[in-house]
C-alpha cells in the first residue's frame, strides 16, 4: 500500500513510457509466477533483469528497490499483476503481455485507476480525494478542446474531487484570458503563475513552516515550491505519455498540447457517458482486485456490436466486411483495417520524403530540438532522424520507434534494438539518437550502441555500420567509440565502426543531399565508414580521429 500525504492528483511516474512495463512483467511472470514478492526474490529479479536486451537502467544501489520502483508503481496499480499473497499476472496484465495491439488494454485500465482504493492510504494532510484521474483528464481535453501541458500541470492535477470539475474548468479559461492579455514573454508569465497556484495550493503548509522534503535538508520555502513543481512536472509528463498510450489524443509537440483524435471522438464520448465516475470498492481489497485486473472492464465503445459496425463504415467506407459475424471478430476486422491504413499512411509519407518535400521541415524541426522549444525532443530526435535518413539515400529505412495508427510517432525504440535500421543491401547502418548530455551520454548510450550493432551483425550476416547522433557528442562517447574501431571484440561481433556527429553536422549532411545535383547512392553513405575505419588506424588518438571524421561528415559528397 502506498501513504497518500500530497495534495494534488499523482499520477504513476514509473515506468515513464508504459509500453516498456511490457516485457518487465512478462518476465515477472516468467520466472517468479507463484512465488512471494519478498526481498530476496526483488532482487533476484532484476539480477534477472538486468541481462535482458530490453532493459534501460542499472539498479545497482539497490536492486529490491528498483524492483519495486518498476513493478509497485504502473504494473499493480493499473491493474497489470498482483503482488499479495503471492506473484501472478492479472487477466489485464497477461491481456498486455499477448495482445497485437496495447491502446484498449491501456485505455480500460487507466479509466480504472483510482484515489481513494484499497492501495492507498490516505494521511492527514493529503487532500480528500475522490476521482479517476485519467477519466477526469479525459473530460477537460474534451469539453476544452486542447488541454496544454501547463494547464494539465497547475491545474488538472488540482481535480482530487470530480465533482469540482467545474471549478477547475474555470481555473484554466481564467488562466486563458490572462495569457492572451499578458505583457512579456509566455514563459516568465506561466512560471509566476503557477508560483501562485503552488502556493494557494500549499497554503497551510508555508504557514506552519511545514517546509522540510525527503530530498534535501534545505526547508526552505523556494526549495520547497522548486520540490512540488519539479513532482506536478514529472505527473504531468508521464500522464501525456499514458494517455498517449491509448491511441485517443495527439500531442502538438511544438504547442505542447493534447486533443482528442478527430475520429475517435465517438470512442471517447463513449465512455464519459457510461464509466461512473465514483471510486468503487474503496474498503473491499479483494473486489477492487478482481475489479481492477478484468481486462473486458469499463465498456468502451468497441464492445457495442453496433456502433462498431457503424465505426468501420465510417472509418472505411471502401471495405467490405461480413456483419454476420461476432463483435470479437469484428473488433480483429477493425484492428486489421486499422493497420493497413497505417502502413498506407507510412508508404505514402516515405514516397514523400523521398522527394525532398519535406526538406524545409525536417531541418526546422532539427532547429527546434536544438532550440528545446519541444514537448517530448527524444521522441522527435528519432522520429526526425528516421525521415531525415529516408531523404538522404537509398535503401530501406526502418524506424523502430512506435507509429500511431494516422502514422504519427508514439514512442521511442525499445532498449533491445537499434532505433533505426537502413538496409543498403550489401552492407547496413543503424542509427542510435539520444538527446542525453556530459557523462551521462556515455554511460546510458555507450554500450548499448555497439552491442545493437553486434546482434544486427550476427543476424544479418553483412557489414554493419553506425551513426551515433545527439545536440552534442560527449568526450568519453568519442574515445569509446574510436577504441571500438580497433578492439576485436567477438561480444561485438568484432571491430566496431560507430561514428558519432552532432545534430548540427548531420544537418549539413542533409543541406549537402539537397544541393546536390544527383541523388546520393548507398556507396556514398559506406565511404564515409571505410574513410573512419581507415583513419582510426593511422591516427594516434582520438581527437585528431574525430577530426578527421567529422570533417569527412561535413564534405561527405566530395570525391
Amino acid at each position: 500500500m502506498v501513504r497518500i500525504n500530497s495534495k494534488v492528483v499523482f499520477i504513476t511516474t514509473s515506468p515513464r513510457t508504459p509500453a516498456k512495463m511490457i516485457p518487465e512483467i512478462a518476465l515477472l511472470d516468467r520466472h517468479f509466477s507463484g512465488q512471494k514478492w519478498n526481498n530476496s526474490n526483488q532482487r533476484a529479479f532484476m539480477e534477472i533483469l538486468k541481462e535482458e536486451d530490453f532493459f534501460n537502467g542499472k539498479g545497482e544501489n539497490d536492486p529490491a528497490f528498483s524492483a519495486r520502483d518498476r513493478i509497485n508503481r504502473a504494473p499493480q496499480i493499473l491493474g497489470f499483476v498482483v503482488l499479495r499473497p503471492k506473484i501472478q499476472l492479472t487477466p489485464a496484465g497477461k491481456a498486455l503481455t499477448t495482445a497485437r495491439r496495447t491502446e484498449e488494454i491501456f485505455l480500460r485500465q487507466l479509466l480504472k485507476f483510482q484515489i481513494p482504493s484499497p492501495y492507498h492510504i490516505q494521511s492527514d494532510k493529503a487532500a480528500t480525494f475522490r476521482v479517476k484521474p485519467y477519466l477526469e483528464i479525459f473530460r477537460l481535453i474534451r469539453h476544452l478542446g486542447t488541454l496544454r501541458f501547463d494547464e494539465l500541470k497547475m491545474f488538472a492535477l488540482q481535480l482530487t474531487d470530480y465533482h469540482n470539475f467545474d471549478d477547475i474548468v474555470r481555473k484554466i479559461e481564467v488562466f486563458r484570458s490572462a495569457m492572451a492579455n499578458r505583457q512579456g514573454s509566455y514563459k516568465n508569465f506561466a512560471g509566476e503563475y503557477f508560483a501562485s497556484e503552488l502556493r494557494e495550493i500549499y497554503a497551510e503548509e508555508l504557514a506552519k513552516g511545514l517546509t522540510a522534503t525527503r530530498e534535501t535538508d534545505d526547508a526552505s520555502t523556494e526549495r520547497f515550491l522548486q520540490t512540488k513543481a519539479r513532482n506536478m512536472r514529472d505527473y504531468a509528463d508521464a500522464c501525456f505519455r499514458y494517455l498517449r498510450a491509448t491511441g485517443l489524443v495527439n500531442i502538438s509537440h511544438t504547442g505542447k498540447s493534447l486533443s482528442i483524435a478527430p475520429d475517435r471522438v465517438s470512442d471517447v464520448d463513449f465512455f464519459l457517458d457510461n464509466t461512473d465516475r465514483e471510486p468503487c470498492f474503496v474498503d473491499d481489497c479483494e473486489r477492487y482486485v478482481e475489479y481492477l485486473g478484468n481486462p473486458r472492464f469499463p465498456l468502451l465503445l468497441i464492445d457495442d456490436r453496433e456502433r462498431l459496425l457503424e465505426k468501420i463504415h465510417t472509418s472505411f467506407p471502401l471495405a467490405t466486411i461480413d456483419e454476420n459475424v461476432d463483435t470479437e471478430t469484428l473488433k480483429s476486422v477493425f484492428a486489421e483495417l486499422s493497420d493497413k491504413r497505417k502502413a498506407n499512411v507510412l508508404s505514402e509519407e516515405v514516397e514523400k520524403i523521398k522527394n525532398f518535400r519535406h526538406y524545409d521541415e525536417i531541418q526546422g524541426v532539427f532547429e527546434q530540438i536544438l532550440s528545446n522549444v519541444l514537448y517530448d525532443a527524444p521522441l522527435m530526435l528519432e522520429w526526425n532522424t528516421w525521415r531525415a535518413m529516408t531523404m538522404l539515400n537509398g535503401g530501406i529505412i526502418k524506424a523502430n520507434l512506435q507509429f500511431d495508427d494516422h502514422g504519427q510517432p508514439v514512442s521511442t525504440a525499445q532498449g533491445n534494438m537499434a532505433d533505426i535500421v537502413c538496409d543498403y543491401g550489401d552492407f547496413g547502418v543503424s542509427v542510435e539518437v539520444t538527446m542525453a548530455t556530459g557523462q551521462r551520454q556515455y554511460e546510458m548510450e555507450g554500450e548499448p550502441v555497439a552491442r545493437h550493432l553486434g546482434r544486427l551483425k550476427r543476424e544479418t550476416g553483412k557489414p554493419f555500420y553506425c551513426l551515433f547522433i545527439a545536440p552534442t557528442i560527449n568526450e568519453a562517447c568519442i574515445a569509446h567509440f574510436y577504441t571500438l574501431h580497433k578492439e576485436n571484440i567477438n561480444y561485438y561481433g568484432g571491430k566496431s565502426t560507430i561514428i558519432p556527429l552532432s545534430v548540427n553536422v548531420f544537418k549539413k549532411m542533409i543541406e549537402d543531399a539537397r544541393k546536390a545535383d544527383y541523388i546520393p547512392r548507398p556507396e556514398h553513405v559506406r565511404r564515409l565508414f571505410d574513410y573512419s575505419n581507415a583513419i582510426a588506424q593511422t591516427c594516434d588518438n582520438e581527437e585528431t580521429w574525430y577530426r578527421h571524421v567529422k570533417d569527412k561528415a561535413l564534405n561527405w559528397l566530395m570525391e
